[in-house]
């Protein structure tokens, strides 16, 4: 457990939270949170300006891709799912770059599909108001924030060079090739996406943007998929949409005063839920999976109105993501076990 590292996501993160109470304008906080959490997690260690310049890139791409979200969000629901697709496919023929910049393109794919929810219920909801600029701007404030507080460590320590924050990420970015199974797993990570999102939209289901999140998060970055791995994200996910559906429930039928104090108290939660998931990451990964999925869900959807409906729809969409994110995993598993291998060349 690593509680040093969990401390310091919370003390970051209290930042934008106490920026957007100040200001009034809590529906661009999500934006804000991941924008600063996503940033922490692609930062490459190493020497301040390596670091800083590659957290930059990050952050501009991901302002690009909040743009686009929160941009196409309201439109026709194929174009959300033709933005899903390609975005999963670039995203997983990243591992040519190597495989730091495939976790990248990972983290960047997960807030895509959130953007496209996240900005659809917003335009469900005509009492919610929500600019695409403004959204942009919250995520590169994030990523900001993060460049920052990397430059007051880097002078605090001397100014020396600085490991990865997150030892246990992968950080190699030497460049591989495009093998035939990991093109065939990048294929399918993007139908499933695709496909998960079609349904989601283009059956107008309730609460069905659960479906692609559930989906994308269920779906580790690798073609192996053990028995124990598929158990403990299976019952993280169903823990934690669990939580947040119960969780949710506090607001409904809050008015006033209390439903603004109950709605609050919730974001503290999410982000208490964060720093004890950068704490167990790798003691529990059942529980670090069930309050990451519990955070996000509540962050995602605690600007609308909950009910008993909407909890059932909820676990229901969550439980249909993972199922089909595990067993896309699976079905990639086996075509990387049965791929014939290229016969040895003899040179005569």
């Amino acid at each position: 457990m690593n509680w040093p590292r969990a401390v310091m996501f919370l003390d970051t993160a209290l930042v934008p939270l106490v920026v957007f109470w100040a200001i009034g304008h809590e529906q661009y906080l999500l934006s804000a949170l991941f924008g600063l959490l996503f940033a922490a997690l692609a930062d490459p260690g190493g020497g301040y300006g390596h670091r800083a310049s590659h957290i930059a890139v990050f952050g501009l791409t991901g302002a690009g891709v909040t743009a686009l979200g929160f941009g196409i969000g309201g439109s026709a629901w194929g174009w959300l799912v033709l933005a899903a697709f390609a975005f999963t496919l670039v995203a997983g023929l990243a591992i040519a770059f190597g495989v730091h910049r495939f976790v990248a393109a990972l983290l960047l794919n997960v807030w895509l599909i959130i953007t496209l929810g996240v900005a659809s219920s917003f335009h469900q909801h005509a009492l919610l108001t929500s600019y695409t600029w403004a959204q942009v701007l919250a995520w590169a404030g994030g990523s900001a924030l993060w460049i920052t507080v990397t430059f007051i460590a880097w002078l605090l320590g001397g100014r020396r060079d600085r490991p990865q924050p997150l030892a246990e990420l992968p950080g190699d970015v030497s460049r591989r090739g495009l093998t035939r199974p990991l093109i065939t797993f990048a294929v399918i990570r993007a139908l499933a996406i695709g496909g998960t999102t079609a349904l989601a939209f283009g059956l107008n289901l309730s609460h069905g943007y659960w479906l692609p999140i559930a989906a994308i998060v269920a779906m580790k970055p690798s073609l192996e998929q053990t028995a124990l791995v598929a158990a403990q994200r299976l019952a993280g996910a169903l823990i934690g949409s669990a939580a947040a559906a119960l969780l949710l429930l506090l607001p409904t039928g809050e008015h006033g005063l209390r439903l603004f104090a109950v709605e609050r108290g919730l974001e503290v939660v999410a982000l208490v839920l964060f720093m004890h998931a950068a704490a167990v990451r790798f003691w529990n990964y059942a529980l670090y999976a069930a309050a990451i999925a519990a955070g996000v869900l509540i962050l995602v959807d605690l600007p609308q109105p909950s009910d008993y409906a909407a909890e059932g729809y909820r676990v229901l969409w969550t439980v249909c993501g993972v199922g089909i994110g595990l067993l896309v995993m699976l079905v990639a598993s086996l075509i990387a076990k049965h791929t014939p291998k290229a016969p040895p060349q003899h040179h005569t």
